[in-house]
């Protein structure tokens, strides 16, 4: 099949090549920067243009790797001439109607959940894909194209799509921040955040087998005020920090000790 990409970041960078590895083909690539589009084109092929209006009017699939924030305005340039092609975008939290609104007769989504960077190259075929589309054909090539990537595909509604990327966010982007936070932490006192790599390791392990309620430990599992009360005080200097240390804190007591809900009268 033949692709062309809206967006040279990173997913667009590896589901392209993941596509291109698949056999298919990518005959161009978009990227609002030229340096971006080309570096992209190089790796997977295809004419590198940073002009919308420069992309083939044809292809198998359209796919649109962009922000958020700019796909209903890229869309309004992009269909227009193209209105019977196919289109998917790979957002978490953008329903599949915003084709609809741009005049789309042919659209739906592929989402790979998984944080992705252009350094490190995943194993696709383990990544979780999430498809829907807008009628039984288009679903079909929805699954097509993503079942050639991976061995984990899923039809799921945009809503439920829009829950599943909250819990992402929760499970990747905020952990991810706690280990920022906790090589501040270590970096301030003159040691190395590889000394949690350990402890970062066995916690991931634990959670493949265990719920992640069973495996939560720590003072704040058993709420021990006086342990927290002593740490939260050396983040004195953090005040934000604090914050985020403290309502963690009682967010996991409260979710290892549930208060029992109120009879209804």
């Amino acid at each position: 099949m033949k692709f062309v990409f809206v967006g040279a970041g990173r997913l667009a960078t590896q589901l392209s090549q993941a596509l291109c590895a698949a056999g298919h083909e990518v005959t161009a690539v978009y990227s609002r920067t030229m340096t971006s589009a080309e570096g992209l084109a190089s790796i997977v092929g295809g004419v590198a243009t940073d002009s919308i209006g420069s992309l083939p009017l044809h292809a198998d699939a359209f796919i649109i790797a962009v922000k958020d924030a700019v796909i209903t305005q890229l869309l309004s340039e992009l269909i227009p001439d193209r209105s019977q092609e196919a289109f998917f975008h790979t957002a978490g939290s953008i329903p599949m109607s915003v084709f609809a609104t741009a005049g789309a007769s042919r659209y739906g989504v592929i989402y790979p959940m998984q944080t992705f960077s252009k350094e490190r190259k995943p194993d696709f075929h383990k990544i979780p894909v999430f498809v829907e589309a807008n009628n039984d054909e288009t679903l079909r090539l929805a699954h097509y194209i993503a079942e050639s990537v991976s061995d984990r595909v899923t039809e799921l509604p945009s809503d439920d799509r829009r829950h599943l990327h909250l819990a992402a966010v929760f499970a990747s982007n905020f952990v991810n921040h706690c280990y920022a936070l906790s090589a501040q932490i270590l970096e301030a006192h003159g040691l190395t955040f590889d000394t949690m790599l350990p402890l970062i390791e066995e916690t991931a392990e634990k959670v493949k087998t265990m719920h992640p309620l069973d495996a939560q430990t720590g003072p704040a599992v058993r709420f021990d005020e006086q342990v927290i009360a002593a740490q939260s005080s050396l983040l004195a200097e953090w005040p934000m920090v604090r914050e985020v240390y403290d309502l963690m804190s009682k967010s996991i007591h409260a979710s290892k000790n549930p208060q029992p809900s109120t009879p209804q009268r």
